[in-house]
């Protein structure tokens, strides 16, 4: 099992003027472990060009902040890009992230 060291984005609401609410990335470091690596080129009729998608799971140890804000988790940096959060699964004291396509903001 691969160690994993990096980033996990987190939306953060706030007030850009009164009655307007607006979010903003706060990324965060965490450690933890890879659990599955898979990954496939996927074609549609859809786009014009092939999406990279990955299957792959991330345990990370969950801190405070990481358990209060699981829910706005967007993004986890991974081999140097920005894969989106499909899936966060709570087993105390970690967080299983499952990732699919690179994460466009």
């Amino acid at each position: 099992m691969a160690k994993y060291h990096g980033n996990v984005g987190f939306a953060e609401q706030y007030e850009s003027k009164p009655g307007v609410w607006s979010e903003r990335i706060v990324e965060r470091e965490c450690y933890g472990d890879v659990l599955s690596s898979y990954f496939s080129a996927r074609s549609t009729s859809e786009t014009t060009n092939d999406e990279l998608t990955l299957s792959n799971q991330i345990s990370i140890i969950g801190n405070k902040y990481a358990f209060e804000n699981f829910q706005f988790m967007k993004y986890i940096v991974y081999m140097g890009v920005k894969w989106r959060i499909t899936k966060v699964d709570v087993q105390y004291p970690r967080l299983v992230l499952s990732i699919g396509g690179v994460y466009n903001a």
